[in-house]
């Protein structure tokens, strides 16, 4: 009989991890298994509090059939070294848990992004390649590389890294999903007779590079991380074609039939705070699911993505030399995110 293999994927609810889930139940040879902070509904599915040592190694107690983990669980922290310490963490519990269980783990995929490069401390040289110095720390995604890399060396599981940029998915109530941020923002700009511009500096929109990664994509990419020999014990930036943000806000306007007028730099998370009585209209007039507006957008993560004002692009050659050489166009995949949320009631439709 064809192997059959069990994933664990931590942070199951989020963009990465609903992705995931979706893939690997449509991939022959694979079994999946959920686990997050809140109940995810899926048979067999664990709810723990991954900062919980305790708790988590009760919860993975009987759990001996997990042979790949896929790592997307994060819990943001309010500064780099409470994200160190507590990320850190969460890593070091789930694997210590499973190997209480007696899981046959083979393999570990840990998922970063380009802020192992430092983007979120300033202009930092592209393109960004695997093998760039590690700037100084804190940067929880050194320490939990740090902590797959000890294991491996121990005979403990392999291990593989995947470096996204932007995921574009269609997880709801994730604060650090575009599509929801720029969805949510062409629903407020038509109920207020708006156009739809571009909420950051004119040089940003014009003349800076960016890039993403959609979600599903994301997924087949992990599927082969995890079962590759080519990928074991490596890193591997994957990201789409880097394109300027002009072309790609102009392809949306045109999907969602929105006027466009000229950048204008907003700043997000103040200028949009005052729409929650907006968006509750939105919610009763079309039946939306009715999370809570300050929870619903990730405002200051839209802020972030537009006024990084230096280019970030992620070389992509080395992923391509070993094997894996899927794209995906970027404007094709937010347009579908925002399409998929508007169809599951969590954006307004768009007619």
């Amino acid at each position: 009989m064809p192997e059959t293999r069990t994933a664990l994927v931590a942070g199951a609810n989020g963009i990465i991890g609903k992705a995931l889930m979706e893939t690997l139940s449509a991939t022959p040879g694979w079994r999946a298994r959920a686990l997050s902070r809140r109940p995810h509904g899926s048979p067999g599915a664990i709810a723990v509090d991954l900062t919980d040592a305790a708790a988590t190694r009760a919860a993975l107690t009987g759990v001996r059939d997990v042979t790949h983990l896929f790592y997307a669980a994060l819990a943001p922290q309010p500064d780099l070294a409470a994200e160190v310490r507590v990320n850190g963490a969460m890593l070091r519990h789930l694997l210590d848990g499973l190997e209480a269980a007696g899981a046959p783990l083979e393999r570990a995929v840990l998922y970063q992004g380009a802020k192992v490069y430092g983007v979120h401390l300033g202009p930092v040289p592209s393109p960004f390649y695997e093998d760039e110095p590690r700037h100084v720390g804190p940067n929880f995604y050194f320490t939990q590389e740090d902590e797959l890399r000890t294991r491996a060396a121990r005979g403990g599981p392999a291990f593989a890294i995947l470096r996204p940029d932007v995921v574009v998915g269609d997880a709801a109530g994730n604060a650090m999903n575009i599509a929801m941020v720029i969805g949510a923002y062409a629903a407020l700009c038509r109920a207020d007779g708006a156009a739809f511009r571009f909420p950051g500096p004119a040089h940003v929109y014009d003349g800076v590079f960016a890039q993403v990664t959609e979600a599903g994509a994301l997924a087949r990419a992990s599927l082969w991380a995890a079962t590759s020999d080519t990928a074991r014990g490596e890193a591997f930036n994957y990201v789409h074609e880097p394109f300027r943000w002009r072309r790609i806000w102009e392809r949306i306007a045109g999907a969602l039939d929105l006027p466009l007028g000229p950048p204008v730099p907003l700043r997000l998370a103040t200028h949009m705070a005052d729409k929650a009585p907006a968006w509750a209209r939105l919610v009763a007039e079309q039946g939306l699911v009715d999370t809570p507006y300050e929870r619903a957008v990730g405002w200051a993560f839209g802020d972030f993505v537009f006024h990084s004002d230096f280019d970030l692009v992620s070389d992509m050659a080395k992923i391509r030399r070993a094997g894996f050489t899927e794209t995906v166009d970027s404007a094709d995949a937010l347009i579908a995110a925002i399409r998929r949320l508007q169809a599951a009631g969590v954006l307004p439709r768009s007619n």
